[in-house]
């Protein structure tokens, strides 16, 4: 089906081809075919972005989608809606559903919930483990052909160092990264909070910022031993980021990605909400000093993605005591807006660092043929206000969860409209 479409007057910001300038985008059959100051063209749709930045597609490397299995938090439709709805054109999914994704029938019936959706593309991660058991290899080969683009056990660390090198070795034989939640429990089984003065004031257990820099040490030094790309998802501790920093100053494969609640609120929050569970979520909030570690890693260059952890829970489930309660928030809606006002507007990074943390770098991590709008590039594209103001209303998401911490509150810039293989998909009414 033809998609012709022109989108003129906009500010073209590219850092896959140091382009941040105003220019028109002409884009036929799904694909870009040119970028020029001006272009004029009859007969196609016209999209006017005057006063708007227009970005290669934004890509969430971590997402959790719940189908099949849990589809009562979500559906791949129904985060593929809120992930246009949010500025998102593709998302990566995470395995963890029921069945685990450890195998080709599971990865091939995601990517088919994904094209009858039509909305987002949808990257399915394998399972590094059967079952993430954590105790054999999951057929890692007869996913690649299946189509996923990494593996995790995400949710369950593997502990075990000797399937983890294993695991590395394969991946690397078919040049998948390896993406890992790290979490050495540290002795601190059940925890419910970051370990520090705000989890002795609540009452609560909680888990110590080494408990991910031991892993995330591990982890380095595991893809030094087998050349393996290592992705250290949701990274939260300034000591972790520390350890990123030094892999990346000797040359390894390692990446990294930040969830916004990371960069955004801290364990101090935790206290202030007053126990309310969709402050919860794993890593859990950290210190400031955290916070600003973050801040800095985004600064240099350390760390290389944004990705949102979308993990949607029942209402129900949300509202146990909050040691019971499962970990995690929805953030695919929310994640552009709490970058632009907190990250951009607060002056930690440029709009341009912005768009390769979202678009470019993902593209590069998992080796996506996306994260470009060069002449020839899959026509994904989001466009952005960065002026817009928004007050957040968790009641009107387009997720089947509302577990969010953000809700009611107001922020500065937001997405108008996201457009997936030359089709406008969503837009702001």
């Amino acid at each position: 089906m033809s998609s012709d479409l022109l989108i003129q007057n906009g500010t073209v910001i590219d850092p896959s081809q140091s382009l941040d300038a105003r220019r028109d985008l002409l884009i036929r059959d799904g694909f870009v075919v040119e970028i020029a100051e001006t272009i004029s063209a009859e007969g196609i749709e016209i999209f006017d972005a005057a006063g708007l930045i227009v970005a290669p597609g934004f890509i969430d490397l971590h997402v959790h989608l719940r189908e099949p299995g849990f589809e009562y938090k979500e559906t791949i439709e129904s985060g593929a809606r809120a992930a246009v709805a949010g500025g998102f054109t593709s998302v990566c999914c995470m395995p963890n559903t029921k069945p685990i994704n450890d195998n080709s029938s599971v990865t091939s019936f995601i990517l088919e919930q994904a094209r009858k959706a039509a909305l987002a593309n949808v990257f399915p991660i394998g399972a590094i483990t059967q079952g993430s058991k954590g105790e054999q290899l999951a057929e890692i080969g007869e996913m690649k052909t299946a189509g996923i683009v990494a593996v995790s056990d995400d949710g369950k660390p593997v502990l075990d160092s000797g399937i983890m090198r294993r695991a590395m070795e394969y991946a690397a034989d078919f040049d998948l990264p390896v993406v890992d939640h790290c979490e050495d429990c540290c002795g601190a089984h059940e925890w419910a909070m970051h370990e520090g003065e705000y989890s002795a004031l609540m009452g609560l257990k909680g888990l110590p910022g080494a408990a991910e820099d031991l892993h995330v040490g591990r982890d380095i030094l595991l893809s030094e031993l087998t050349g393996a790309r290592i992705h250290i998802a949701h990274i939260s501790t300034a000591r972790s980021v520390e350890l990123v920093r030094q892999a990346k100053a000797r040359g390894l494969a390692v990446t990294c990605e930040v969830a916004p609640h990371h960069f955004t609120l801290s364990d101090k929050d935790v206290f202030k909400s007053g126990y309310n569970t969709n402050f919860k979520m794993a890593p859990p909030l950290r210190s400031q000093a955290d916070v600003e570690a973050i801040f800095e890693g985004l600064r240099d260059g350390t760390i290389d993605a944004i990705a949102t952890d979308h993990a949607p829970h029942h209402a129900n489930e949300k509202m146990y005591e909050f040691d019971k309660a499962p970990n995690g928030i929805t953030g695919l809606e929310t994640a552009v807006s709490l970058t632009l006002d907190r990250l951009v507007h607060g002056g930690v990074i440029s709009l341009a660092r912005m768009v390769e943390l979202l678009a470019c770098n993902p593209a590069k991590i998992f080796k996506l043929d996306r994260g470009t709008l060069q002449v020839g590039a899959v026509a994904d594209v989001t466009i952005f206000d960065p002026e817009k103001q928004v007050k957040v209303d968790a009641s009107k998401s387009l997720s089947k969860s509302r577990n969010t911490p953000f809700d009611g509150w107001e922020l500065k810039g937001a997405p108008v409209a996201t457009i997936v293989g030359g089709r406008v998909v969503w837009q702001f009414a």
